[in-house]
């Protein structure tokens, strides 16, 4: 029925199934099995469920599958399948298709829990994981090696918002036989088309943007059929990271207003950035499409628009950014984003804080660098609002 048609139109009725009754609002099944009209039946499904056919929701649900099928749609793949939270689709995307000896090659600035994944879990089980800077192509090209199962990354890092040239590092990837997994949820499916730049598995936060309000954590991971179904879902439906029907609910109607929602926070990022570079008071601001920004010509091919957040480092160390932090009216100190309000972290001591400092150095995680994710007020107001705060320090 969406073939053809464009974003907008496909993030509204993609994916959509009603039953015998014609809801309109699409149903939430909040049911954890299924009955069968016969015992042959039940065994035919266990066989082969087809694709409205369920057997356990811990398997696949109809309000998930809905949720799976608008995703997919979205980010142009072949299928998706959801998981209980952000971390569960990275972890499980990883896992499913690794075994001991094989080899991981990943960018070193990457949010902590995913840091954790790769520095901790995985080698627990057999597999190496080799640490580059995402940013020097040489560096990918010399980790990456024949026997090299995947490599994985963050298109745009958090949280210094660093780039990574996707068509790049896939062709070297993809010339070793490796799989390209991206964390895609800086650039949103909007603004940055991952899978056609080469990346074969894309996983999101869906508590982010897709949610946008706060409310409910979920992950979701697209790729090719097959991927997803013979890789990824036996792996997570015999592990248990399921998403709930409930959750899933929301996240499908989130996103019929998923790019009304991101564009107009966009429009405000690049607001703020452009306003604040060259602030006495701010040692540096970090906005992908910011001319100043490190990678801006790298931004510009790879992303429509420059997302949803900035970073910005505060003269002054720690003391001084949280001095503005605890004048801000109103952002919100907290440690999500994408949300509708907009929302200031202070990454050195809540993100990234289990980092060691050099580390933290080295990744341009300074004590004065505040990240600031642009929510649905007023860009005036935010700015007047930051403005405000910065002269309190």
């Amino acid at each position: 029925m969406t073939e053809g048609l464009r974003r907008r139109t496909k993030l509204v009725h993609t994916g959509t199934r009603r039953s015998a009754y014609g809801e309109m609002a699409e149903a939430i099944f909040l049911t954890q099995g299924f009955a069968y009209a016969s015992a042959e039946q039940a065994e035919a499904r266990f066989v082969a469920a087809g694709p409205d056919e369920f057997i356990y929701a811990r398997y696949g649900n109809p309000t998930v599958r809905m949720f799976e099928d608008r995703m997919a749609a979205l980010e142009g793949t072949e299928d998706a399948f959801a998981t209980a939270s952000g971390m569960a689709a990275v972890s499980g995307a990883l896992m499913a298709m690794l075994r001991a000896g094989d080899h991981v090659v990943s960018s070193r600035a990457l949010f902590g829990s995913c840091l954790y994944v790769l520095e901790e879990v995985l080698p627990r089980f057999g597999v190496e994981v080799s640490f580059v800077d995402g940013t020097d192509l040489a560096q990918w090209a010399a980790a990456i090696r024949p026997g090299t199962r995947a490599v994985f990354f963050e298109a745009v890092s958090n949280p210094t918002l660093e780039l990574v040239d996707i068509r790049a590092v896939a062709e070297l990837a993809h010339a070793r036989g490796a799989l390209v997994v991206v964390d895609n949820v800086f650039a949103t499916p909007l603004f940055s088309d991952t899978q056609a730049l080469g990346a074969d598995v894309v996983v999101y936060s869906a508590t982010k943007h897709v949610d946008g309000q706060g409310r409910v954590l979920g992950g979701v991971i697209c790729g090719s059929r097959g991927f997803i179904r013979k890789t990824v879902e036996p792996y997570l439906k015999h592990t248990g990271g399921a998403l709930s029907p409930f959750s899933a609910w929301l996240l499908f109607k989130s996103l019929e207003t998923l790019e009304l929602r991101c564009m107009a926070q966009a429009e405000g990022a690049a607001h703020l950035a452009a306003a604040l570079e060259g602030d006495p008071r701010l040692a540096r601001v970090l906005y992908p499409h910011l001319p100043s920004h490190p990678q801006h010509a790298l931004a510009r091919r790879q992303m429509t628009h420059g997302g949803t957040v900035l970073a910005f480092e505060v003269r002054g160390g720690k003391d001084a950014a949280f001095r503005f932090l605890n004048a801000l009216r109103i952002a919100t100190i907290s440690n999500n984003l994408g949300d509708s309000r907009s929302i200031v972290t202070h990454p050195a001591t809540t993100t990234h804080q289990r980092l060691p400092e050099a580390t933290r150095a080295v990744l341009g995680i300074s004590p004065g660098l505040v990240r600031y994710s642009v929510g649905l007020e007023d860009p005036d107001d935010l700015l007047d609002d930051i403005r405000n705060a910065l002269a309190v320090i």
